[in-house]
């Protein structure tokens, strides 16, 4: 009778432990409490499963302190917990939560595509509004000397290097990780088309330019910003390079394009008179404005640096331009320019001036062959 009991008392006890396990787990996968939008976590190393279980309920991201230390003691997960900034979405569960703040592989992730022609900010906004990480910390690390020194860019900052594509990102991702993997792609990306273009392109731009990775990026984010039309990016570079090169285009060297102005108000507001306000689109007092180190109407050559990400094709049209005598374009809406007046820009020079153009004959050609 006595071993029956225990025998049973046993039972019992297996069944409730076992009940209760998976009314944890069951407890551990429904839905967290219900929150407008995404927290903000800033989380401090080492504390145990109580404290852990404590801050969260704090934090409202749980329902349950107590449920929550159980699960975590099950889990011996707390210690492992990633210390530092994390970006947490609504509604999620304790298990996913937990995911979240170990940063493990298997938490969840989605799809988030990055369009061509975005700016760093509006990349930071949308990793925000995917729930990957914060805008803020993206920034930050978006301009951290040692990073981008670490990354070989030559420029302040990793504009022009987060490349346009759909990637599958995890929630809650490391910002420094995820400028790492930009990076990377954009270099395979420009890798590629230099290789399908012939390995020319890039050598003849670094020795009759002295231009590298970082002055190739500058120049296909204008032309990102300039063109919504992969037809006309080609015919856009060409514009510029004439710019930089004909002799007969006044200022010489003066590339002239309203979006790089604009730029210079996004990133050096409070240090640019003509940005006052924040001006939605491009006004003639920002044209005016030396101030503004992007202003291509003001300051000769390239911009300090790109304004923009540009695509495959962006990149594609500075390393393969097409081969003309043009100097100006214009805008006819959709983001498309008119070719006949384009050509018609061309042509309205005056003959002797057209003459002495054309009179640089085989050898200006043969030239900017050489130096595209």
């Amino acid at each position: 009778m006595f071993r029956r009991l225990a025998l049973a008392a046993g039972l019992m006890v297996l069944l409730a432990t076992a009940s209760f396990g998976v009314g944890l787990s069951i407890w551990s996968r429904r839905q967290g409490p219900h929150r407008a939008g995404s927290t903000i976590l800033h989380w401090s190393p080492a504390a145990d499963s109580a404290t852990s279980a404590a801050r969260l309920a704090q934090t409202g991201l749980i329902s349950s302190p107590r449920l929550m230390q159980l699960y975590l003691l099950t889990l011996g997960r707390s210690p492992a917990f990633v210390a530092g900034e994390h970006l947490v979405p609504a509604k999620v569960s304790p298990r996913e939560l937990v995911q979240l703040l170990a940063r493990l592989p298997i938490r969840p992730g989605v799809r988030v595509s990055i369009p061509e022609g975005f700016d760093h900010f509006q990349v930071a906004s949308r990793l925000q509004a995917h729930g990957i990480c914060s805008r803020d910390s993206f920034l930050a690390a978006f301009g951290d000397p040692q990073l981008i020194g670490g990354l070989g860019i030559t420029g302040p900052d990793a504009e022009g290097y987060l490349f346009p594509a759909t990637y599958t990102l995890k929630l809650d991702s490391d910002p420094k990780q995820l400028l790492v993997r930009f990076v990377e792609q954009a270099r395979k990306r420009l890798r590629r088309v230099a290789e399908q273009i012939g390995p020319k392109a890039l050598a003849d731009l670094e020795t009759y330019r002295g231009w590298g990775e970082h002055e190739i990026l500058t120049l296909a984010s204008m032309v990102e910003k300039e063109t919504a039309a992969d037809d006309e990016r080609a015919l856009v570079a060409s514009v510029f390079f004439n710019r930089l090169d004909d002799p007969n285009f006044r200022p010489l060297g003066m590339l002239q394009s309203d979006p790089t102005a604009h730029y210079g108000c996004l990133v050096l507001a409070d240090q640019i008179p003509s940005c006052a306000g924040a001006p939605a689109r491009v006004t003639p007092a920002m044209l005016r404005d030396s101030a503004n180190p992007y202003n291509t109407y003001r300051h000769a050559g390239l911009p300090p640096g790109p304004i923009a990400n540009p695509g495959e094709a962006s990149l594609r049209a500075v390393l393969e331009p097409a081969k003309t005598e043009y100097l100006f374009f214009v805008a006819r809406g959709g983001g498309r320019h008119r070719r006949a007046l384009l050509q018609q820009a061309a042509e309205a020079v005056p003959r002797e001036e057209r003459s002495l153009r054309h009179g640089r004959g085989a050898a200006a050609r043969q030239g900017r062959d050489r130096a595209p």
